[in-house]
């Protein structure tokens, strides 16, 4: 069954949807506000806070997923060089690092103006994009960060999308 099939009505609220999502994965999550929605999803090399939030003001369903990195001060602009080569990679959300939280971030906004009304499937493929891009640079951080590689050299060992199957 299609996530979208249990929503009959059209004017579906998107953090109800992501409630609805994390629970048929049995994430855990605490729902902040009607507003907000902030999730633990658990990947392969750790665990990722995530948190969505809706703005009526403008129309947008924006992810946040972070994950906490302590980089050395000498690394950070190795660090800056890296993300910008990520975020090269990244055609939907991006990267950036919070110095003063120490946090990674993977950011990414969904709009709908004019009324449009995510569907499950694509709140799903956020959430998902999200921790697949988190997991795909996450040994390309730690090898820059840890194994005083340069960001072109941390780069390669990036997980690659697989093709076909085996």
């Amino acid at each position: 069954m299609a996530l979208s099939e249990q929503y009959l009505e059209d004017d579906i609220h998107p953090i109800d949807i992501v409630e609805n999502i994390a629970a048929h994965h049995d994430w855990d999550f605490d729902r902040i506000s009607d507003e907000q929605i902030a999730m633990a999803v658990q990947g392969q090399w750790r665990t990722y806070s995530i948190t969505l939030a809706w703005s009526a003001y403008d129309e947008t369903l924006r992810l946040i997923a972070t994950f906490e990195m302590e980089p050395p001060a000498e690394k950070l602009p190795d660090l800056y060089a890296l993300l910008n080569e990520v975020n090269d990679q990244c055609w939907a959300g991006g990267f950036t690092f919070w110095a003063e939280q120490k946090l990674m971030v993977y950011r990414y906004g969904l709009v709908l103006t004019g009324g449009q009304v995510a569907s499950p499937e694509q709140i799903d493929t956020m959430i998902s994009a999200a921790v697949m891009n988190a997991e795909r640079y996450y040994p390309a951080l730690q090898l820059l960060i840890w194994g005083d590689r340069t960001p072109t050299e941390a780069i390669q060992v990036a997980i690659a999308e697989a093709y076909g199957r085996a």
